[in-house]
């Protein structure tokens, strides 16, 4: 018998990014052997070595074990990391079920996917930096530990941007990449301040960067992105993260779909950057076919589920009144969105009565995961057992589902598997933030 749904229940977008269990069965496979073939993934490869969460190991089932780092951030981008994978296998399924013209996995689509996790990545990664400095300190070892997530994505950017370039330009991004974050933060700390000559500074010094990275990027593309197309770019770039800076400065429950509209802008950005970049190195295959755009759709929807139920776990732990606050309803509001969104696209593929099918089993599942974080914030161990032990018969479903509405082309049994792998990491992204933002609060 499937469990109860549990759409109605408030609490229920805490945990969508933690609820990304949307694995599938490529999240074993590699690159490799196309090295010039696409943009860096993000790095899943934790700080610390990630080890069975404490303390329900004798009990749970092997297949859904926490594993976590201990380091929420390093933690999430791991969570974060499987989505491009699964956003892959889910478009070859649809694509092979639906006969979509295009390529899935041809150096061009491989491009656009990687270079579109990994922007939208740099904004949430940003925003939650910021909210991180606001709320514990630019001094405190929580900001230095989402700071060094941040620059993680960043090395991951500029590796991706080095395949177009010489190891000098790569050099060269990697600083230019970094100074724009920097003017950032010093936007951020001239914003809580309210100090608006400040913010004006920053502002400036932001865009004259804009047209070093056009500049830059033109020379790497050989002339496919012209510097005035891509420093206008950035300039919404810069004008949509400012402001959604601007509302966690001043508490504004307007940051949670500002930060949502500043990272589905980097997306916009990033289907221009990957088609102007393969059209100069000759890369096989269309960034913009109907199969790559449908990849790259996926990986930014599931993506964003990571990213967005961060932030509101975040300000459920940090925000007076927790989840009865107006803040977490904001940010529930703006994951919630996403989690429509998804449905809606999968709705598109395989009709809207599956589109509606698949939220209620999305909304399902998400409510055992905030079980999940609600017992272990309690030290309810029997409880957190329980959530997982129901998440582990969820994986069965989900494989049932995407059987179904791909006509076999993604096997129950492996989706079951791979689900396994996304329950552990994003089960141990909760024991982390548990363990930095209640249990040491």
């Amino acid at each position: 018998m499937s469990p109860t749904p549990r759409t109605t229940r408030p609490v229920a977008a805490i945990a969508a990014a933690l609820a990304l269990t949307l694995g599938l069965a490529a999240c074993g496979s590699s690159d490799d052997d196309k090295p010039t073939a696409s943009a860096s993934s993000p790095s899943t490869t934790p700080s610390t070595t990630a080890e069975p969460s404490e303390p329900m190991t004798a009990t749970v089932p092997a297949t859904v074990m926490p594993m976590g780092t201990g380091d929420p951030f390093a933690d999430a981008r791991t969570a974060a990391g499987h989505m491009p994978e699964t956003a892959e296998t889910l478009a070859t399924g649809f694509v092979t079920a639906l006969k979509i013209p295009g390529a899935v996995d041809s150096p061009a689509a491989d491009l656009r996917s990687g270079l579109t996790a990994l922007l939208q990545e740099h904004v949430y990664l940003a925003g939650i930096a910021v909210a991180t400095a606001y709320v514990a300190g630019a001094d405190s070892a929580e900001f230095k530990a989402a700071a060094a997530t941040l620059d993680g994505n960043t090395v991951d950017l500029s590796k991706a941007v080095g395949q177009f370039s010489t190891p000098k330009q790569e050099a060269a991004f990697l600083t230019l990449w970094r100074t724009h974050i920097g003017y950032f933060v010093d936007y951020a700390v001239a914003a809580k301040g309210a100090d608006a000559a400040g913010k004006k500074k920053a502002v400036k010094e932001l865009m004259g960067y804009t047209k070093d990275a056009g500049a830059f990027f033109e020379t790497i593309s050989h002339g496919k992105l012209p510097a005035g197309d891509i420093a206008a770019a950035l300039e919404m770039h810069i004008t949509t993260l400012t402001k959604a800076i601007d509302d966690l400065a001043t508490g504004s429950d307007d940051a949670y779909a500002d930060l949502h509209a500043a990272a589905a802008h980097v997306g916009e950005g990033a289907a221009v950057i990957a088609g102007g970049l393969a059209a100069s190195a000759g890369l096989e295959g269309d960034a913009s076919d109907k199969a790559s755009t449908l990849r790259a759709e996926l990986t930014a929807t599931l993506q964003e589920h990571v990213y967005l139920a961060s932030v509101a776990v975040f300000t459920a732990y940090t925000t007076d009144g927790g989840t009865d606050s107006s803040a977490f309803g904001a940010a529930a509001a703006a994951l919630d969105g996403n989690s429509v969104a998804l449905s809606q696209a999968v709705g598109s593929l395989a009709g809207d009565d599956k589109g509606a099918a698949f939220l209620d089993l999305w909304r399902e599942h998400i409510g055992y995961f905030v079980d999940y974080a609600a017992a272990i914030a309690k030290n309810d161990d029997s409880a957190g057992v329980t959530a997982l032990t129901s998440l582990d018969a969820y994986r069965g479903e989900a494989g049932e589902f995407f059987s179904e509405i791909s006509d076999g082309a993604l096997p129950a049994d492996a989706v079951a598997s791979g689900l396994a792998m996304h329950v552990q990491t994003l089960a141990g992204a909760i024991d982390s933030l548990n363990e930095a933002l209640v249990q040491k609060g």
